[in-house]
């Protein structure tokens, strides 16, 4: 989308609720459309996510968290430019329109997005239609859209600069260590032992690709009819790298952390017809011939890194830095994912 620009400043009121981060009237007169109305778009546990209209044109705007903004995340920039990039590929993404990085109109960069049919499964009551056979295509779908995108060449889509392949994994490890100091207001019996068994134990990478860093079904968007994933959501930590932490953390997402009511799988992979990690993990390596056999430590910093973010989350949450409902359940998370990630470090199940 060409930006449109204002003959006057817009205004009109708008008719909207109070929006922690979204100022309408603000972002009104830098699109140069009549009054807006916008409703924050629930489920999101980092970056925030608005579903904004004027009534004719409907958008999806991304802007980081309001505090504790840890260095290098919520780059909105980069989920830009990676979205722009990826819209001739075979993976489904949303048309990016608009980057704005003038803090002057939110207070932070944002983008807006168009709107995408579809929605984000994240809990079974959302699912009454689905049968086996529908979770059953909707897994190997997930699977065969992460395949799609570990296929695309950086170098053909323009994203050959997006990131330093070198050295990525021993980089992650030391990133979200630095992260977890960023974070650290309470004691993590395990989170050191599991970070040092980590970078003691970095596998070598066999292949390069972009690597989204968050994938799992509910950073998808999934349409009924026909049954497909429409959109892949939340590239905040995309870049060039291993596409094997792509593949363990979706494990990590597709297990959970085994407590009732898990926010981490949302309980939807739990359905009847959903296929197991071990046969998500099969049916990628068919697809994409990648050598799967050190997956274990791949999942064991999936479960790190997860760690790492949520308590990040918590922090935030404890001094009123986000927006949202469930943020006071995170932090009880952190140290099921880290005894989880000791345990796949040590090759148990």
């Amino acid at each position: 989308m060409t930006e449109p620009h204002a003959t006057q400043p817009n205004t009109a009121k708008p008719n909207t609720a109070d929006l922690p981060g979204l100022d309408l009237d603000r972002l009104a007169d830098r699109l140069g459309t009549g009054p807006l109305s916008g409703e924050l778009i629930p489920g999101g546990r980092s970056n925030l996510t608005y579903r904004v209209t004027d009534g004719e044109q409907r958008w999806v705007l991304r802007r980081p968290p309001l505090g504790h903004v840890l260095a290098t995340a919520h780059d909105m920039a980069r989920e830009h430019r990676v979205i722009s990039a990826l819209a001739d590929t075979a993976v489904p993404v949303p048309r990016a329109e608009l980057l704005c990085t003038d803090t002057e109109v939110l207070g932070a960069p944002f983008y807006l997005m168009e709107e995408v049919p579809g929605v984000a499964l994240r809990h079974r009551d959302q699912c009454p239609w689905l049968t086996p056979q529908h979770a059953a295509t909707l897994s190997d779908r997930l699977v065969d859209v992460l395949a799609d995108l570990h296929a695309v060449d950086p170098h053909e889509v323009g994203l050959a600069d997006f990131g330093r392949p070198e050295g990525f994994l021993h980089r992650q490890v030391a990133r979200w260590g630095k992260q977890l100091e960023s974070s650290r207001s309470r004691e993590l019996p395990g989170i050191d032992e599991l970070r040092d068994r980590l970078a003691a134990t970095v596998p070598v990478t066999r292949r390069t690709t972009i690597v989204h860093g968050d994938y799992r079904l509910d950073n998808v968007l999934v349409t009924t009819d026909p049954l497909d994933i429409s959109a892949v959501l939340d590239w905040e930590m995309a870049t060039l790298g291993d596409p094997l932490a792509d593949l363990g953390l979706l494990c990590v997402y597709w297990t959970g952390v085994g407590v009732p009511d898990d926010p981490i799988t949302g309980t939807v992979p739990t359905l009847p017809g959903f296929a197991s990690a071990e046969d998500m993990v099969r049916r990628y390596a068919e697809r994409s011939g990648a050598d799967v056999d050190d997956l274990g430590w791949y999942t064991a910093f999936g479960y790190f890194k997860l760690a790492v973010i949520l308590e990040g989350i918590h922090f935030r949450f404890t001094r009123g830095q986000t927006v949202g409902a469930g943020f006071d359940q995170i932090g009880r998370l952190t140290l099921p994912l880290v005894r989880q990630g000791l345990a796949a470090s040590a090759g148990e199940r």
